[in-house]
């Protein structure tokens, strides 16, 4: 075995203080906070050599967990790259589901049954699930539909709820997802499938219920270690803790500021009770960051401070300052949209532009693939263009266009100011048939309607006919106002912002019907579009940045109810449910920030935004802070002329004649008391 300091010069080890204490630290329960762009990797790979080499514990009894399968093959090549592929071969990186599948195999073989299949095919999971759908909700699903109901299913396996939890989640849905999810559950265990969640669940099971099949893979991985365990969900932590549950070699690294995966069940509760969950346990911090210049870290940092769910630190920067953070003022997300393909028509150097959903990327995409300028795209989402309120505008566009559609009348109606039951909607279309007419035309003659109804029926068969001579964004508005749209949305409790994502699209479109068919060539678009690796212009969702780093950085549509979707009016009367989901919009905005290396500007839209205001005022009073120096003579608005005699990071001394007087800096700046 080598010594440490043999073992750093044999390797060329070079790490902080800080870095070095978590690459040493072997035995025990141990928690690594590791911030933004501190090198996380590196040490982790660094401490997995330490062990073998300067530890002597036996490479075969190392279990690394990350979160996805590309990230075990980075792991793996970036150890055997370092320590060599002989020793990287005996070496065990694996996601949690290759651990499942090896707990579920072992106890299968010893019990001599064979265990349910495995679907790896999300079209086959889709095709039962919109049987479900269909049974349960009596419509067909759309795809953005059983994206939602697939999500939500993960969820629930991975937060393992209750059928009470279940219910609650349900009334915050847009499907019956209770009975989906039991129907779901029954045609697997039907059919003698799983998915990747039940591998989690039936592997957590078996890990509960045979002390055999526990004891041999805790003798098997005494040391376990940990990669993005922020992401980790409650399930995943569950077995974990039961594996690392007898001598407790267990290493997590991560960090819950950077946990923005709700959505998918991410349980960083699990960082916050470590402590409590594994006595005697030891919390180590990686707090430099030497990915972006110190504007960038130390506004990044101000930021997340204000979020309560998370562990004391801080944030600091290993390189020196560089450019400001900068606000571009812009009066609409159109006017965004023409100053990003501009940037993107001088792109040289390495650019990303970030937002929150996919969505948002789709009017500057349209706007880019117009004038024929050089992109790429990471995780194109085509969801959008099969959403409900997309569908809709499709479908009464195309209704307008072939008004004796009685497949379409059906499925619009009851969204428009009709005042049409599906009684007397089946019946119209019925007459509408027979007769071969329009059928609101059939409606005014033939309906035998009350008056307000039939009055309903004549302003809408006239919306109809004006509709196809509007432009497109005329059209989108008539729809949404004079037609009535907007107000089912409401009663459906249904945003709009798909509107305004199709009202941009539609800017550069003649006619309606021409935004149908541009929304029908931007979707292939995307679809077919080869990925340029060497093009400098990236778009992509913050969400799949996590973990990457640009040169430049630009944050789209920052603004409330769209980044965040909601802000709470008063922080301090937030419940627990919405303070989780609030701090993690804001985790959200901090990993967004920390993609900078060296330039990062935000939009301001003309529209109110929490985050940018907050952003922007703490790199103001840095500005003043770093203004305040020994010696200055300032003037005070109550006490007059006077001169700074001490400085310090939170309060400054200042002498007012034959007096000195201690003063917040905080104070002085908020309610503007000091001239410089």
């Amino acid at each position: 075995m080598m010594t440490y300091e043999e073992f750093r010069d044999r390797f060329h080890i070079r790490l902080t203080a800080q870095q070095t204490e978590a690459v040493r630290a072997v035995e025990g329960p141990i928690l690594l906070l590791a911030v933004p762009g501190s090198g996380k990797t590196t040490v982790l790979v660094t401490r997995l050599g330490y062990m073998i080499h300067c530890a002597g514990i036996p490479s075969e009894n190392i279990l690394t967990l990350t979160y996805t399968v590309a990230a075990t093959r980075d792991m793996a090549a970036r150890f055997a790259e370092r320590f060599g592929e002989e020793i990287g071969r005996r070496m065990e990186f694996r996601t949690i589901n290759g651990v499942c599948a090896k707990i579920i195999d072992y106890y299968s073989q010893s019990v001599g049954k064979s265990p349910f299949s495995l679907v790896t095919d999300e079209k086959r999971i889709a095709g039962m699930l919109s049987a479900i759908y269909q049974r349960v909700e009596g419509g067909y699903a759309t795809e953005g539909d059983l994206k939602g109901i697939r999500t939500l299913i993960t969820y629930i396996k991975n937060s393992m709820l209750d059928e009470t939890e279940i219910k609650k989640l349900e009334q915050e849905s847009d499907w019956r997802i209770a009975e989906i999810y039991r129907l779901y559950r029954e045609e697997l265990r039907a059919r003698g499938l799983m998915d990747y969640d039940d591998q989690m669940l039936y592997a957590g099971n078996i890990l509960a219920r045979s002390p055999e099949t526990l004891a041999y893979f805790r003798k098997r991985y005494p040391y376990i270690c940990v990669d993005e365990a922020q992401d980790t969900s409650r399930i995943q932590h569950a077995i974990i803790r039961r594996l690392a549950g007898g001598r407790d070699n267990l290493f997590l690294v991560g960090d819950e500021d950077q946990s923005i995966y709700g959505f998918r069940a991410a349980y960083p509760q699990a960082l916050l009770s470590f402590e409590q969950d594994h006595p005697g346990a030891r919390v180590l911090l990686m707090e430099e960051n030497f990915r972006s210049c110190a504007q960038i870290v130390e506004a990044a940092d101000c930021f997340i401070q204000k979020n309560v769910l998370r562990h004391a630190k801080h944030m600091k920067a290993s390189r020196s300052a560089g450019a400001d953070i900068r606000e571009i003022p812009l009066k609409s997300r159109s006017a965004q949209y023409a100053y990003l393909a501009k940037v993107a028509e001088e792109c040289r150097i390495q650019t990303a532009v970030l937002y929150r959903d996919n969505e948002s990327a789709l009017p500057l995409v349209d706007l880019l693939e117009r004038r024929g300028i050089p992109y790429r795209i990471r995780n194109a989402d085509m969801v959008f263009f099969t959403h409900r309120v997309v569908q809709d505008i499709r479908n009464i566009i195309l209704f307008a266009r072939n008004p004796k559609d009685t497949e379409l009348f059906p499925q619009i109606y009851y969204k428009l100011s009709s005042y049409i039951n599906k009684q007397t909607a089946l019946r119209l279309c019925e007459i509408g048939g027979k007769k071969d007419m329009d059928i609101l035309e059939a409606a005014i003659r033939f309906g035998n309607l009350e008056e307000r109804t039939e009055l309903s029926c004549r302003t809408l068969r006239l919306h109809f006919k004006r509709l196809l001579s509007d432009s497109a964004e005329a059209g989108l508005d008539r729809i949404a106002q004079e037609m009535g749209y907007r107000d089912y949305l409401k009663r459906a409790g249904i945003g709009d912002g798909k509107l305004a994502i199709l009202r941009a699209i539609a800017h550069y479109e003649e006619s309606p019907l021409g935004l149908v068919e541009r929304l029908d060539v931007l979707r292939r678009t995307i679809e077919e579009k080869a990925y340029d690796a060497g093009c400098s212009f990236l778009l992509s969702t913050i969400h799949a940045s996590k973990g990457l780093e640009y040169d430049r950085v630009y944050l789209m549509d920052v603004a409330d109810g769209i980044f965040p979707e909601a802000v709470p009016e008063r922080e301090a009367d937030m419940d627990e449910k919405e303070r989780q989901t609030y701090e993690e919009e804001r985790r959200l905005f901090y990993v967004a920030i920390t993609r900078a290396k060296d330039m990062l500007s935000v939009f301001g839209l003309n529209r109110k935004s929490a985050f940018r205001t907050e952003l922007f005022a703490q790199m103001k009073y840095r500005k003043f802070r770093d203004a305040i120096g020994q010696g200055l003579i300032v003037r005070h608005k109550k006490f007059g002329e006077g001169v700074i005699v001490e400085e310090g990071k939170t309060q400054v001394l200042i002498q007012f004649g034959d007096r000195q007087r201690r003063l917040d800096l905080k104070t002085l700046y908020e309610q503007d008391l000091l001239i410089l």
